[in-house]
């Protein structure tokens, strides 16, 4: 669960096919704009700018969205501040959790986190609780799509990635260093591999095994947090089989 984790995987499916793309679109605009107005509306000279307009536009997301949110971002167009906030908690069973946050009133953001926590046997700890068991990664899919899966293998070490993993049926997953992880994309696209998703995000260093009922209950809160307009991403270090899941999703 997460950022790269086939549960993940699953929520973006589920919320393209559910028609929740506004709500997707409003999360990347944000990531876009606040990466805008950090480092300038040059996506060749700001390379978090470039990693959101990638994202917002293997989504779909309209060009005149992303130039909007890129505007809104370096003050072309009028729009609230907003801030980036990270929240650190506990889930049922124990596991791990981090919640990313973009939002222009703190307190309505810090209520919500903290009452989707408490409602789903959670708790919300202090800055640095868990954050120490995450590291900071870059995170490719490749589809290997008839190629030799060594091969893929090889070619994304040597483009400098630190790890690589065989991910779900027909796709390896590529860890890279933060800063690696535009350049490896694109070394890999050099080759004539289809990328499926390329993300900065947050690996679990150490994994925490949960039984149904805890299960259950992490993934109500992950749907509660994930609901909140003003969350970006939630992070877990837990492990959930694919029978719990599907008795979850049935």
């Amino acid at each position: 669960m997460s950022g790269h984790s086939k549960w993940s995987q699953i929520k973006r499916q589920k919320g393209i096919n559910d028609n929740k793309r506004g709500q997707a679109f409003t999360r990347l605009g944000r990531e876009i704009s606040i990466a805008a107005h950090e480092g300038g509306g040059d996506a060749a000279a700001n390379f978090r700018l470039r990693l959101a307009i990638q994202r917002a536009r293997d989504s779909n997301m309209p060009l005149d969205n992303i130039e909007r949110a890129i505007k809104r971002g370096v003050g072309g167009v009028d729009g609230g501040s907003l801030d980036e906030l990270t929240y650190e908690g506990y889930g049922p069973g124990g596991g791990a959790v981090i919640v990313q946050a973009m939002t222009d009133n703190r307190n309505r953001t810090a209520s919500e986190i903290r009452h989707a926590f408490s409602r789903c046997g959670g708790n919300l700890g202090e800055s640095g609780s868990v954050g120490w068991q995450f590291n900071d990664r870059g995170v490719i899919s490749v589809a290997i799509n008839g190629h030799d899966a060594e091969e893929v293998e090889l070619l994304a070490i040597d483009a400098g990635a630190v790890d690589v993993a065989p991910g779900d049926d027909g796709e390896i997953e590529v860890q890279t260093e933060p800063g690696d992880l535009d350049s490896v994309r694109i070394a890999l696209e050099g080759h004539n591999l289809k990328i499926l998703n390329a993300e900065r995000t947050l690996v679990a260093s150490t994994t925490v095994a949960l039984d149904r009922q805890q299960a259950a209950q992490m993934l109500r809160l992950v749907d509660k947090l994930e609901e909140l307009d003003d969350v970006q991403k939630v992070y877990s270090n837990v492990e959930i089989s694919d029978e719990d899941m599907d008795a979850f999703e049935g």
